[in-house]
């Protein structure tokens, strides 16, 4: 077989196997997930008992109100209101008494950068500022001669801080007959649980419907295509998370919804590492509704929630619980929540994508390690080595074969001079120089391929888990979630100036090139002199090309190829004293 049919051969076999499991793992999954919620769907229509589509929720200072051309700073904002003070060991910040606002919420335990002076990571923040981020929770009826709470109603609380250990009681009477009340409760760690009450003293009876709703503006940006961030929810056991902010834009006409009628589970939105969530309790069955608008230039999103309508009779009281998450998506946390509270999925917050079946585990095998090792830079170095013990059987097959072609090198280019003019007699002698020597030369691809999976599922891992966020490595590498901060073209730092960015590569890269080029000298170079040299131009390519990947994923690779070169060059000893 010549090289060059030996090398169309391996395109065309790789790019099936490329199609095929992109039909495997992409394809059927995304249809079945399609066609089980068009199921979901029709037999949730046909249902007896059906969410009340009479009411909506308020606009005001919602998804169609208008945004101030000047805002105010959020200082300002929050000092201009009265509060409740929040107050626990992860969360800090304050609900706003008018209109019962979650606005102001600050994540203790996450700085905005790698910088120790920073300032903490602020998720929420109140209207009429220039980054608007809230949640609200209410009544809303059919009549609308009725008084109810809304964004300008003022309400009373038996206390002033809430904290894991003290919930608040809020009461608001409308004069004709209804005391609306909301009792808010704070875990240890970013769930708030809110119950809310309508006690009918009237004679006169009414219908309420419970919403819930997540609004925020966000500046226009380019989406991360490893991680999905925009509207996220789980729809009768279904992940949803097909809308960026991004295809809100594309896919949703302003100030319009799309809708998700008669459903379970629970609806939100998420960013890089954050997420807030509108849980209703009990496996409530709920209207669910993503939408979109802009002014003055300015996009505004919103995810809500709207409950079943419930029959407020005379003298009786009518009920219904929330939770709230406002957090970091940390995923033992996440895990928890949805098995203690029976939240479907709520761990697919976290974008482990389609690879999951290999993002998931290699996570939890990370996590475990850097539980050990106190760091994860060396729980990768540590996940490297279980990963090469486990492919050593394949992988040492293919050295084998690797090294026995680059013995044999010698008897190919004789072979190629006799045969310059004979392509088929060419092939016939290497086929019997392979068949005698039993060489197979696609042996060597295969442990190649294999790595590929594992390869983009650690990139995925490193990218999308907040456990990684700020993880720092030992020397200059501060956040294995971020490219490696030097740069050859500045000498690492020892020359004062810093290049442009396409010129960012660090030394951590650098490393991964060397091993790269040792490896190369390891393996039997193409008979093709054109192709030879397309091959040692690659570790130079590859370096500009992952540069601005994770110092983790870099760091694996220059770990993993250094392995490789360790089995490699035993093998190559070994094997001519066999021979």
């Amino acid at each position: 077989m010549t090289q060059e049919i030996r090398n169309l051969t391996l395109a065309i076999v790789l790019s099936m196997l490329v199609l095929l499991a992109w039909g495997i793992f992409v394809e059927k999954p995304r249809h079945e997930e399609q066609l089980r919620l068009a199921e979901l769907k029709k037999q949730s229509d046909l249902a007896a008992k059906s969410v009340n589509s009479d009411v909506t929720l308020p606009n005001s200072d919602s998804l169609n109100s208008p945004i101030s051309t000047a805002p105010m700073k959020r200082e300002e904002i929050i000092a201009g209101t009265e509060r409740i003070q929040i107050k626990s060991e992860k969360l800090s910040g304050s609900i706003s008494l008018k209109g019962l606002r979650f606005d102001d919420l600050v994540l203790n335990g996450y700085k905005k950068t790698i910088d120790k002076n920073s300032p903490n990571y602020e998720l929420l923040s109140p209207s009429g500022g220039a980054d608007v981020y809230f949640s609200e929770f209410g009544w809303v009826s059919s009549r609308t001669d009725l008084v109810i709470p809304n964004s300008n109603t003022i309400w009373k609380s038996d206390k002033k801080v809430l904290t894991p250990d003290e919930p608040v009681t809020l009461t608001w009477n409308n004069g004709n007959g209804l005391i609306f009340s909301k009792k808010i409760e704070l875990d240890k760690n970013y769930l708030f649980k809110i119950t809310q009450s309508v006690q009918n003293n009237s004679d006169k009876e009414y219908n309420f419907a419970a919403y819930g709703l997540v609004n925020r503006t966000k500046e226009p940006y380019s989406d991360f295509i490893i991680s999905h961030e925009g509207v996220l929810g789980v729809f009768n056991g279904v992940l949803n998370d097909e809308h960026t902010y991004n295809d809100l834009v594309a896919d949703v006409e302003p100030g319009k919804k799309q809708k998700f009628e008669n459903v379970t589970g629970w609806i939100g939105m998420t960013d890089h590492y954050w997420l807030t969530a509108i849980i209703p309790a009990d496996n409530q069955i709920f209207n669910a509704s993503y939408g979109y608008n802009v002014a003055n230039n300015v996009p505004r999103y919103q995810a809500e929630y709207l409950s079943q309508l419930q029959k407020s009779e005379p003298g009786k009281k009518i009920e219904v619980t929330n939770y709230f998450y406002a957090g970091a998506k940390v995923v033992s946390i996440l895990e928890m929540y949805q098995e203690k509270l029976s939240i479907p999925l709520f761990d697919r917050a976290v974008d482990f994508g389609y690879l999951y079946f290999l993002t998931r585990p290699i996570f939890w095998v990370l996590d475990k390690f850097e539980n050990i090792l106190n760091n994860f830079g060396l729980a990768i170095l540590l996940l490297t080595v279980c990963i090469k013990i486990l492919l050593f059987p394949l992988a040492n097959k293919g050295f084998i074969a690797m090294n026995k072609l680059k013995v044999l090198q010698p008897q190919l280019m004789e072979l190629k001079d006799r045969f310059k003019e004979d392509k088929i007699g060419l092939q016939r002698e290497m086929m019997e120089l392979y068949k005698r020597e039993k060489v197979n030369p696609m042996s060597g691809c295969l442990p190649i391929l294999i790595q590929i999976p594992i390869f983009f599922a650690l990139y995925k891992v490193l990218f999308v888990t907040i456990e990684m966020r700020h993880a720092p490595f030992y020397g200059w590498i501060d956040d294995l979630s971020a490219a490696d901060p030097t740069t050859l073209f500045n000498l690492f730092g020892l020359l004062p100036f810093t290049p442009p960015s396409f010129l960012m590569i660090g030394a951590w890269p650098c490393i991964m090139m060397i091993t790269m080029i040792l490896q190369q000298k390891l393996n039997p170079p193409p008979t093709d002199p054109v192709q030879a040299n397309v091959i040692k131009l690659l570790p130079f390519v590859f370096v500009f090309m992952f540069a601005n990947f994770p110092a983790g994923l870099i760091i694996y690779w220059a770990w993993s190829n250094s392995l490789s070169i360790l089995q490699q060059w035993m093998i190559a000893k070994i094997l001519p004293a066999k021979r």
